[in-house]
């Protein structure tokens, strides 16, 4: 039997045909990549990870989409997406080792030693020091050996450019190869060194995709403490040095609460215990709702967002808003 050789015109149209599957598979791919549990804004969809704890603040599994309303500038939107999500995570450590962590420099590796030993296989990290100018111990590494290594070797020396540091530290999320991305924070707050403004490191917050934990060690009152030492400041600020110890702590909370990350003031090693497990698993556990942004032309548009929940007694942490893209 013979076989009909080919026409110009059938070969043609077979190539274009092949090159169509190539890029229709390729951009298949491009869009299950996509979807993992980060929160942006494109033609198509907003994703908003959200995190929901009961009073306690254990985290709260097992909520369906019918549980949730979202509002964009007030306006509620139709839920066209929803899942639960514990796919890997970038992570980025920021360890305050400045001069006034001294007494509770222990404490606070303690807390780092113990996020890693309940991360994610898949989590890679990144390790940022606070102290007279921000300093990287790492690139973004899955070598949790050798994170903690570099973890014990700090000191606690120096000024402490709180600031500066965070702001440093999500500039370099931009590096990370997991689309989930967050910032975890452990300092006692007070910032008497850095160059930029709350006002210039909340900026670049909104416009990260990057939920931001902060613990807050010896912050706030030690009185009533239970279930260890209790965590004592190193210097004792005079009358007058009393800004940096309110501000600080203020803009940790802040910033926890504008980018959807959970924020929390320990006292003592029990405290910090609870902290670091509850950071761990809000990381790790949360739902991701996506709706179709209600004006897609508009770009560079700040959009008010807030999650709520039809369930009783629970707290929703998401962030609270996103710039059109």
């Amino acid at each position: 039997m013979k076989h009909r050789a080919m026409t110009p015109r059938v070969i043609l149209r077979t190539v274009c045909l092949a090159l169509l599957l190539v890029c229709a598979a390729g951009l298949l791919k491009a869009q299950r990549a996509d979807s993992a549990a980060t929160f942006r804004a494109n033609a198509q969809m907003v994703l908003v990870p959200v995190t929901v704890t009961d009073h306690n603040g254990k985290t709260i599994e097992g909520l369906r989409a019918e549980n949730f309303s979202v509002l964009d500038d007030q306006k509620l939107q139709p839920i066209m997406s929803f899942a639960t999500d514990d796919s890997p995570c970038s992570v980025g450590l920021v360890l305050d080792t400045s001069g006034s962590m001294r007494n509770t420099l222990g404490a606070a590796k303690d807390i780092a030693h113990a996020f890693l030993e309940i991360a994610n296989p898949g989590d890679e990290f990144q390790l940022l020091t606070v102290s007279t100018q921000p300093a990287v111990f790492s690139g973004f590494t899955t070598d949790k050996a050798a994170l903690e290594s570099e973890i014990d070797s700090t000191k606690s020396e120096g000024m402490t450019a709180l600031i500066d540091t965070v702001y440093f530290a999500l500039s370099r999320m931009r590096a990370a190869r997991r689309s989930r991305r967050a910032l975890l924070i452990l300092s006692d707050g007070i910032d008497n060194y850095s160059r930029y403004a709350q006002a210039d490191l909340m900026r670049v917050a909104l416009e990260a995709d990057v939920q931001v934990y902060t613990i807050l060690v010896n912050g706030g009152s030690t009185g009533g403490t239970t279930g260890g030492a209790l965590f004592r400041p190193s210097m004792v600020g005079k009358p007058w040095d009393r800004g940096p110890e309110q501000q600080g702590p203020e803009t940790l909370e802040k910033l926890s609460d504008k980018t959807g990350g959970l924020h929390f003031r320990v006292h003592n090693a029990t405290e910090a215990k609870q902290a670091m497990d509850r950071a761990g698993r809000a990381i790790r556990n949360q739902y991701v709702i996506g709706y179709q942004p209600p004006d897609p032309g508009q770009a560079g548009k700040w959009h008010r967002v807030r999650v709520k929940a039809n369930v009783q007694k629970v707290n929703v942490y998401a962030r609270n808003g996103y710039y059109s893209r």
